[in-house]
């Protein structure tokens, strides 16, 4: 899996990216099969055709695989994207907007999986909640860019906090429900937040 010091950084970050996503994609299958606690690390590489050496090299622990998000980062850059005179949450609307149409659906059905799991498992719940602090951090960086406010002002992290608390909200009450679209979801609890959270 090691790449060649002759092979582009660009062609090596895109190889790694495709090993990632289809180590977090055995993983998923497994777990939805035969249960979280019951899959193993030797498991998942077997699914994947890697060694668990190599497993460890992209996911440090079992519970990583499900954790990592790899459409936070297109999500913020296809939000930036969007024109100036949009504030930041209807930015964000519009994004999820644009992924639905963009990302093959396949694709949203293995993040619907990801992210249904991470609410249901209770060991997975509890550790979701040190990505908190994570999320909060990129969604103020993501306002600060928007806004021109700096990344550490109250409000804009204050925003980002109230952002994570809906969204984190929403789906521990969706997690119940198999049919539920991630961003249908999100996109309720953002309008929601924007509405001022009238009860």
């Amino acid at each position: 899996m090691t790449s060649s010091p002759s092979e582009p950084t660009g062609l090596r970050e895109r190889k790694k990216a495709r090993t990632r996503a289809a180590i977090q994609r055995h993983a998923l299958r497994l777990f939805h099969e035969q249960g979280y606690s019951a899959t193993t690390v030797d498991q998942i590489a077997a699914a994947a055709e890697i060694s668990p050496s190599t497993f460890f090299r992209y996911f440090p622990t079992k519970e990583a695989t499900v954790l990592y998000d790899p459409f936070d980062p297109v999500l913020i850059e296809a939000a930036l994207a969007q024109p100036p005179e949009l504030s930041p949450i209807d930015a964000l609307r519009a994004t999820m907007d644009f992924i639905r149409e963009q990302i093959p659906a396949d694709a949203w059905e293995d993040e619907r999986q990801r992210q249904m799991l991470v609410f249901r498992e209770p060991e997975l719940r509890t550790a979701v909640l040190d990505k908190f602090a994570e999320g909060i951090d990129l969604l103020a960086a993501y306002a600060a860019r928007r806004t021109g406010r700096q990344a550490d002002d109250f409000e804009t992290r204050n925003w980002a906090g109230a952002l994570v608390g809906v969204v984190m909200a929403a789906f521990v009450g969706a997690a119940a429900d198999p049919d539920a679209d991630p961003l249908v979801v999100v996109d309720r609890a953002v309008a929601h937040l924007e509405a001022g959270l009238p009860l």
